[in-house]
């Protein structure tokens, strides 16, 4: 398979976008790896890249965004911190994505079992750590559900803070980017979540609508 070039890109809709990530995660739970050849895709992409996708996932080693959706070199940019948050930094990466090179969907990823959302319904506190984590918070703040037992030993919880953090960060990257807004609201873009399953694989795709 060859990466993605220039006219591709020109030509892939937002939708379209989407479909590719979910078809590659399917090769990826199915084993069904594409055949690519790595070093030509190193010359192909030697005068310049034209990711379709930026994807914001975590730090953790179980969750390479190019292995989870079978993806290339050249075709996605791929943004990895601790807990999937945002800084000005990450948002100053995605407006490159959109505004420059075209990319046509922006992905914030979640996934189970993460140490850094355990981390944070713990309130751990370890030097830089614990900057990182407090932006996990509003997260926290946002389940209402649970009444007892709200720590990182509460895997439900756990799990309901992990995909009410993926919301807090899509709510954050349209409020704070106003490029990314208008991209999303001109129908240039798709500006979605997920959560991965280290368990299986598979990653759950889904949105928050425009407020």
């Amino acid at each position: 398979m060859r990466t993605q070039s220039k006219d591709t890109l020109k030509n892939l809709t937002p939708d379209g976008a989407l479909q590719i990530l979910k078809e590659g995660n399917q090769r990826f739970i199915n084993n069904l790896k594409t055949n690519r050849n790595l070093l030509q895709q190193v010359n192909e992409t030697a005068e310049g890249q034209f990711p379709f996708a930026a994807i914001l996932s975590c730090m953790d080693s179980r969750t390479s965004a190019e292995l989870i959706f079978d993806q290339g070199l050249g075709d996605i940019f791929s943004i990895r911190v601790a807990g999937n948050i945002l800084n000005e930094d990450i948002l100053g990466s995605m407006e490159f994505a959109v505004e420059i090179v075209g990319s046509r969907i922006i992905l914030v990823l979640g996934h189970t079992k993460c140490g850094a959302i355990i981390g944070a319904c713990n309130k751990v506190e370890l030097g830089h750590l614990t900057g990182l984590l407090n932006k996990i918070q509003p997260a926290i703040e946002n389940e209402k559900e649970t009444a007892t037992e709200r720590n990182g030993s509460n895997i439900a919880f756990v799990q309901k803070v992990t995909y009410l953090n993926v919301l807090h960060t899509i709510r954050q990257i349209r409020k704070q980017s106003e490029i990314i807004k208008r991209f999303e609201t001109a129908g240039k873009i798709r500006l979605v979540g997920g959560i991965y399953s280290v368990e299986t694989g598979l990653v759950d795709f889904f949105e928050m609508p425009a407020s």
